[in-house]
């Protein structure tokens, strides 16, 4: 067999209580775990608090999940990379309310970077003229840019 499907993406954040108010709150994701853990790093003394995140009602085990990841031993480091930069530059959610989680999101002071915009599906992949899909691109607190789709 071959992949079957995205397991997980882990973001790192600075923030868990705000980082959780933008994918719980506002992007709809599901709590599934929110656990403290240790022996990470060389020394394998560093704490990190992991927040594990499904989309609502998921209970097939190949869904895809989100791990939120805070450090609690040592100070957050680095940068969220820019859009089009080498490496895991975004990652999006397909939902089924792209303008009502656009407006709250908008209204919660994140930055936007692309307002809701409709595009041939060819974007995606599939065939011109097969079918169109919005989309709109924010930043969460840490910089990391977040997309939102949605067929129409």
């Amino acid at each position: 067999m071959g992949v079957i499907g995205i397991s997980h993406v882990a973001v790192g954040v600075r923030d868990m209580d705000r980082a959780l108010l933008f994918y719980r709150d506002l992007i709809g994701l599901e709590v599934t775990l929110d656990i403290e853990e240790g022996g990470f790093g060389p020394s394998r003394e560093e704490r990190r608090r992991a927040v594990y995140l499904r989309r609502p009602g998921a209970t097939d085990p190949h869904d895809f999940f989100i791990v939120l990841d805070q450090q609690l031993t040592r100070e957050p480091f680095g940068a969220a990379p820019r859009l089009f930069e080498l490496g895991t530059h975004h990652f999006s959610f397909w939902v089924d309310d792209i303008e009502e989680r656009f407006e709250r999101i908008a209204a919660a002071g994140f930055k936007i970077i692309v307002a809701p915009n409709a595009t041939d599906a060819k974007a995606y992949g599939e065939p011109a003229g097969s079918g169109r899909v919005a989309t709109t691109l924010f930043k969460d607190d840490d910089g990391n840019v977040v997309q939102l789709d949605m067929r129409v």
